[in-house]
C-alpha cells in the first residue's frame, strides 16, 4: 500500500487477517480487563481503541494491537494503588484515566524525539527478567479465580494466602479451569484454522451454562458505544501526581518496548522496515484514546500480529479491521460474555503468561556470564514481589551499570571498539585481498571489532540484514572479539537463524576463548554452527569454501 492509494490487491488477505486477528483478540481482551480489577469491558474498549489507532497511525503494517500481559500487569498495580490512595474504584478512576491518557501523551512524545533509536540499548536480561517476572506476576494472581475464588491484588499477599487454595476451593471452577487449558493446549493437534483460545472460551463457558455450575461469572458488560470517561479528571488531589507520573513513564516505556519487540517480528515475517518513531505516535495516540473511553492501555500483541499475518494481513487496514471487529462484538454480543465464568479467562491467562516467561534466558543463567545472570535474576524477584515501578528503575539502573562495567573493560585492556563492517563498508584486511578480488560477488565478511554486547547488539543484527540475497556464505571474523554477553550471544543466534533460512553458510574464524565457551555453552556451537565451520584462521575458511562450495 502506497502512502496515498490502497491497491485492493490486498484487500482479501487484510480482511481476512484483521477478522482472524480479532477473533484470538477477543477472549484475550475480556481475560486481561477483569485482571486489570476495571472489568471485561475496559479489556474490550483498550483493545478497539488501540486495535484501530495504532493501525492507522503507527509505523508497522501489520501490527495488531491491543491489551497486552506487561501492560495489564502494570495497570493492575496502578488501579490498586489508586484504590488504596482513594478508598474506592469510583473514586480512583479519575487517577487510573488520567495515568493511562498520560502513558499515550508520552508515548507520542517518545516518538516525536527518537527515544525509539535508544529502546534497543536495553540489555537482554534486564527485558528478559522484566518479562518473565510479569509472567509469574499472572500466573500468580490466576492462581485463585482459576479455583473460583477472589484473589488478592499483590504477589506477596496471594503467596501468604496459599492454604486457603487448598482447602476452600470450587472443584466446579477447577474443573472448567482445566478444560479450558486442555483444549488451549490440544486443540491445535487437531486444527490450526481456529483460534484454540476462542474454542476453549466457547466450549468452557457452554459447559458452565448449561451444567448450572455455581462459579463466578464476569457479570454484566455495558453494550453500545462507550461514553468519555472525563468527569473528575481536573480535581485529582495532588497527592497523587507521583503515582499518575510514575505509572504513566513505566506504561509508555513498557508499552514502546513491547510494541518495537513485535515490530521486529513483522519485519522479520514480512521482510519489510517499521518505523519505530511513528509506531509509537501510532501506539501513543491509540492508547490516550483508549484511556478516555475507559479502556486499558496496550501495546503490539506479538499473537495477534502472527497470525494476522500468517492469516493473509499485509496492510494496516487488517490491523485496523481487528478492531472494528471488536467493536462489533462490542455492540451486538455484550450480554453473551456476561456469562463468561472467570475460572475460565484465568484458565486462557495462564497458559499465555507461561509463553511471557523467557525460559530460554532462565535455562541459560547457569552459563551465561555472571553479571547477566545476576541482573536477570535481580530485576525477576524486584518485578515479581516487589514494585514494578522499582524494578523498571532498577533495570535502567544495572544497564547503565553493565554498559559502564563492560567500558570500563574495554578501557583497561586496551581493545578496539568500532561498527561491524564488511567489504562494502570498509578496505579488505591485507590477508583477504586476493579472496576478495575474485568472490566479492558470492562471499561476504564480517570484522568484529571489540565485546559483542548489548551496546552493539543491534547494530550487528541490522549489519546481517542487510547482506545482499546473492551472498552464499559469510565469515565472521572474531580475532578481535574478546568478551560476548547474554544480548550477544542471541544476537549472534538470531542472525544465524536469519541466514540459515536464506540458504547462506556461516563460517567463524579465530575465535577466542570465553566467546567459544559461551557459544558451546548455549549450543549454538555445535547445534547451529557446526565444529567444522569453525577455523583457526581466515585462509582455513577459504580453503574451505573454495574445496566445498566450488567457488
Amino acid at each position: 500500500m502506497s502512502s496515498k492509494f490502497y491497491d485492493f490487491k490486498y484487500l482479501k488477505g487484510d480482511l481476512t487477517g484483521g477478522l482472524v486477528a480479532g477473533v484470538v483478540a477477543l477472549p484475550l481482551a475480556l481475560a486481561f480487563g477483569v485482571q486489570s480489577g476495571l472489568g471485561a469491558i475496559a479489556g474490550l474498549y483498550g483493545a478497539i481503541a488501540v486495535g484501530i489507532f495504532a493501525a492507522i497511525f503507527g509505523g508497522t503494517a501489520t501490527q495488531a494491537s491491543g491489551p497486552t500481559g506487561p501492560m495489564t500487569v502494570v495497570s493492575a498495580a496502578l488501579v490498586a494503588g489508586a484504590i488504596e490512595l482513594t478508598g474506592s474504584l469510583e473514586a480512583a478512576m479519575p487517577i487510573v484515566i488520567v495515568t493511562f491518557l498520560l502513558g499515550g501523551i508520552f508515548q507520542i512524545i517518545f516518538g516525536l524525539i527518537n527515544i525509539a533509536g535508544y529502546v534497543k540499548y536495553f540489555p537482554y536480561p534486564v527485558v528478559s527478567g522484566f518479562m518473565s517476572g510479569v509472567g509469574l506476576i499472572i500466573i500468580i494472581l490466576q492462581l485463585f479465580p482459576f479455583v473460583g475464588l477472589s484473589s488478592a491484588k499483590s504477589t506477596w499477599l496471594v503467596m501468604q494466602d496459599l492454604p486457603r487454595l487448598f482447602t476452600d476451593f470450587n472443584w466446579q471452577a477447577l474443573a472448567l479451569g482445566g478444560l479450558t487449558v486442555l483444549i488451549y493446549y490440544v486443540f491445535p493437534y487437531i486444527t490450526k484454522a481456529i483460534p484454540s483460545a476462542l474454542v476453549a472460551l466457547i466450549v468452557a463457558s457452554i459447559a458452565a451454562y448449561f451444567l448450572k455450575w455455581d462459579v463466578p461469572i464476569i457479570g454484566e458488560i455495558p453494550s453500545g458505544l462507550p461514553s468519555l470517561q472525563i468527569d473528575g479528571l481536573l480535581t485529582i488531589d495532588a497527592s497523587a501526581y507521583t503515582l499518575i507520573a510514575e505509572y504513566a513513564l513505566v506504561l509508555a516505556v513498557l508499552g514502546s518496548i513491547d510494541s518495537l519487540l513485535t515490530s521486529v517480528i513483522a519485519d522479520n515475517m514480512t521482510k519489510t522496515k517499521h518505523n519505530s518513531n511513528r509506531e509509537l505516535v501510532g501506539q501513543g495516540i491509540g492508547n490516550a484514546i483508549a484511556a478516555i473511553f475507559g479502556g486499558i492501555p496496550g501495546a503490539g500483541a506479538t499473537k495477534g500480529t502472527v497470525i494476522n499475518i500468517n492469516s493473509g494481513g499485509r496492510t494496516r487496514v487488517s490491523g485496523a479491521i481487528h478492531g472494528l471487529f471488536l467493536l462489533a462484538v462490542l455492540l451486538g454480543l455484550g450480554t453473551l460474555a456476561a456469562h463468561i465464568p472467570l475460572c475460565v479467562l484465568a484458565g486462557l491467562l495462564i497458559p499465555i503468561a507461561v509463553k511471557i516467561i523467557d525460559v530460554k534466558g532462565l535455562k541459560h543463567l547457569l552459563v551465561v556470564p555472571r553479571a547477566d545472570a545476576v541482573v536477570l535474576i535481580i530485576v525477576l524477584l524486584i518485578t515479581t514481589f516487589g514494585s514494578l515501578i522499582q524494578a523498571v528503575g532498577i533495570g535502567l539502573l544495572l544497564a547503565s551499570l553493565l554498559f559502564m562495567k563492560r567500558a570500563s573493560d574495554i578501557g583497561e585492556k586496551g581493545m578496539e571498539v568500532g561498527t561491524i563492517a564488511g567489504f562494502d563498508g570498509e578496505k579488505p584486511w591485507q590477508d583477504e585481498i586476493e579472496f576478495y578480488e575474485q568472490y566479492k560477488d558470492k562471499v561476504y565478511i564480517k570484522h568484529l571489532y571489540g565485546p559483542l554486547f548489548f551496546g552493539f547488539t543491534s547494530h550487528f543484527q541490522d549489519e546481517i540484514a542487510n547482506i545482499p540475497e546473492q551472498i552464499k556464505a559469510l565469515i565472521i571474523r572474531m580475532d578481535r572479539v574478546p568478551y560476548i554477553d547474554q544480548s550477544g550471544l542471541y544476537a549472534l543466534e538470531n542472525a544465524v537463524l536469519d541466514l540459515e533460512q536464506r540458504g547462506v553458510q556461516v563460517l567463524l574464524t579465530a575465535v577466542q576463548e570465553q566467546p567459544k565457551d559461551k557459544l558451546i555453552s548455549i549450543d549454538i556451537v555445535p547445534d547451529l554452527i557446526s565444529e567444522e565451520h569453525i577455523f583457526e584462521n581466515i585462509k582455513g575458511a577459504f580453503d574451505y569454501l573454495k574445496s566445498h562450495f566450488k567457488l
